[in-house]
């Protein structure tokens, strides 16, 4: 009887935060999934009721060649930035285990001022950085000799748009992968890499061969967040459009949708995307899903 009630005891605990989330987000996804299904516009938001119209939403969509573009857009931003934000992250932790001790705290309160810095605030400070008339970016080109740079607007090309969200992007996304392999590199066992040493076995070598695959669960939970965090961006982008960006031309799926909605007010449109975003997200995530799964079983 004091074993049944020692494993009811773990459930009855975790009941209250699960029913919690439950409610706080299973409500938003159920209006969005229904919503999606009707013609919800402008007179809905003054109380008329809303249309049913079935799957009319996403036949629109699968047709209309914008999103397509949108999607295509917003998956080789997402993976681009993704894995350079592994990859530099990666990098800052294994300096951070390699440096003493003074420097490895400066670094480390340096990442955790950069993440803990609100997004807004920290887009404010960029936006000034790129700006073409008196920001600090061209005025440091022209001054290093690259004449061309004088008013040179950054925003206004989505090619050098994209450069410039994507390193806003993995700027903000670094500290917490650094600080989460640093985590994982600290667990590493001493012994494992002094008997690879003893074997001959070069720093390189011990990185690619006894440390990545040991810290490989790290990796794959930090790069599964990162696909999942940067497939859904939008205040960067929506910051840096306002700022100067063609909304047309640099627009990924959260812009989309908020211009769908908000913008358009087109609800039922924009819930239909916003569901195609979920289906996607979990289609790129759903490989490194697995392997976790496996990894755990």
């Amino acid at each position: 009887m004091s074993t049944r009630r020692g494993s009811r005891l773990p459930l009855l605990l975790i009941a209250p935060s699960v029913v919690v989330l439950v409610a706080a987000l299973g409500y938003p996804v159920a209006w969005q999934v229904r919503t999606s299904f009707q013609h919800f516009g402008l007179r809905q938001q003054f109380g008329q009721p809303p249309d049913w119209v079935g799957l009319d939403n996403y036949r629109a969509l699968l047709r209309d060649p914008q999103l397509w573009t949108v999607v295509v857009r917003s998956i080789a931003f997402c993976i681009v930035c993704a894995f350079a934000t592994v990859a530099i992250g990666g990098a800052i932790a294994v300096l951070m285990k390699r440096v003493a001790a003074v420097p490895r705290v400066i670094l480390q309160v340096a990442l955790l001022l950069a993440w803990a810095m609100p997004v807004v605030a920290a887009m404010t400070v960029w936006v000034w950085i790129v700006d073409w008339r008196r920001g600090i970016l061209n005025w440091l080109l022209v001054k290093v000799g690259i004449d061309g740079a004088a008013g040179h607007n950054w925003l206004a090309e989505p090619a050098s748009f994209f450069a410039v969200a994507a390193v806003i992007v993995v700027w903000m996304s670094v500290p917490f992968v650094a600080l989460s392999v640093y985590a994982g590199l600290t667990q590493v066992p001493q012994e494992v890499l002094e008997a690879a040493e003893l074997d001959g076995a070069s720093g390189l070598q011990r990185l690619r061969f006894v440390v990545m695959p040991l810290i490989a669960p790290v990796l794959s939970i930090v790069l599964l967040l990162q696909i999942i965090w940067d497939l859904r961006v939008f205040t960067q982008i929506k910051l840096l459009q306002d700022a100067g960006g063609v909304v047309n031309e640099t627009n990924l799926l959260g812009t989309y949708i908020y211009q769908l909605g908000t913008g358009r007010g087109d609800f039922g449109t924009a819930s239909a995307v916003s569901i195609f975003m979920l289906v996607l997200t979990v289609v790129l995530s759903w490989y490194y899903v697995r392997s976790l799964m496996k990894e755990e079983s």
